[in-house]
């Protein structure tokens, strides 16, 4: 492998080189955690990488099969049932350092904190699902900015201490719901070194062939931990070599003799890039400000063979879907016949017609 094929590798350890009979919820559990605050993109995130529909996928959802909560990093993330307690109890302490700090600047300390998350608790007791709005209202907490930050740190705090995730959708709204109510607690428990090693067996196994500092980018952890935990599953992984950087992947990792054209349409925040601290092996360091933002923003990608080619988006009509794209480079008219061969994913995905502009 050299550095130009890493990309390709990515392609097939993150499901995208071809099609597999995997569920929604196994798709996130293989890939760990997805990062998921646009919340229609990263249904697309999993939809791209399995045959389920958007509404399968809404299913998966609704019916706590994924739990969509704030972990890792401090954003919503897709995680499966099966993952949501040892994720959390291994994550939330650090990712807790921001929400902690948010909540303090309005007179919330953890005392405060605790006593809010009794009375949430009370307030959807019983399976009942609520908005943030509806939740604040009963709290009676008037919104304290135009961002609302308050209410966001109450309620990613509630989620770190294992007390809400994702409910329902209400039409276009996300719900909270009692975790408990909604997965059954988990009486396994892994010591932090434990949980340390199975998240990076589970991000390199997925996201591999990848760095230590691409793992401590997407675990949220310090390189210095990475490297423990690293350290403690050499065995399990393989690894290469490659301009002065060692890369880690799946121990029986194919070597892909037989390659073959592949387009794919990803969402924004896909983990193709957003997983990886650096992104050159998949887009030219000249695109990148094309695709992503120094903020974090990331848009919709076009991928052709691993690397992004341009970008696109999409508008939802009442029967139809309509998608406009942007490619880095002028690109030859048969060419772009072969691209949007790559859509023809999405239009299933969607069940309805997509029309390209």
């Amino acid at each position: 492998m050299i550095y130009s094929e890493i990309s390709h590798h990515r392609l097939v350890s993150q499901k995208l080189y071809q099609a597999n009979n995997l569920s929604p919820q196994e798709i996130v559990q293989h890939l760990g955690a997805m990062q998921a605050q646009d919340y229609a993109m990263a249904k697309w995130a999993v939809g791209s990488r399995c045959n389920a529909t958007e509404k399968e996928i809404e299913e998966a959802v609704n019916s706590a099969k994924i739990i969509r909560t704030h972990i890792l990093r401090p954003t919503w993330h897709f995680v499966s049932a099966e993952d949501i307690y040892w994720m959390l109890e291994l994550s939330a302490p650090q990712v807790k350092r921001f929400t902690a700090a948010a909540a303090k600047k309005y007179g919330f300390d953890a005392k405060k904190l605790d006593q809010i998350n009794n009375s949430i608790e009370k307030l959807l007791a019983g399976k009942n699902h609520l908005t943030r709005d509806e939740i604040m209202q009963e709290l009676d907490i008037k919104k304290s900015s135009k961002e609302d930050f308050l209410s966001a740190a109450i309620m990613m705090n509630a989620e770190l201490d294992g007390l809400v995730c994702n409910g329902e959708m209400k039409g276009k709204q996300i719900t909270y719901a009692l975790l408990e109510e909604r997965v059954p607690k988990s009486k396994t428990k892994l010591t932090k070194e434990e949980g340390l090693a199975k998240l990076a067996q589970r991000y390199f196994e997925s996201h591999g062939p990848a760095t230590v500092l691409d793992f401590s980018w997407w675990s949220g952890f310090s390189p210095t931990i990475c490297n423990k935990a690293i350290n403690a599953i050499e065995l399990q992984l393989s690894s290469i070599p490659i301009d002065n950087q060692t890369f880690w992947f799946k121990k029986d990792h194919s070597d892909l003799d037989t390659f073959r054209e592949s387009v794919h349409f990803l969402p924004a925040f896909d983990e193709i890039l957003i997983s990886y601290k650096t992104r050159e092996a998949s887009i030219l360091q000249e695109h990148q400000s094309l695709a992503f933002t120094n903020n974090g923003i990331f848009k919709p990608i076009i991928l052709e063979n691993g690397k992004v080619i341009g970008t696109w988006k999409r508008t939802i009509k009442k029967d139809h879907a309509k998608i406009e794209t942007q490619f880095f480079n002028e690109t030859e008219s048969s060419k772009k016949a072969i691209l949007f061969e790559g859509i023809k994913a999405f239009e299933n995905y969607l069940e309805t017609k997509v029309v390209i502009e």
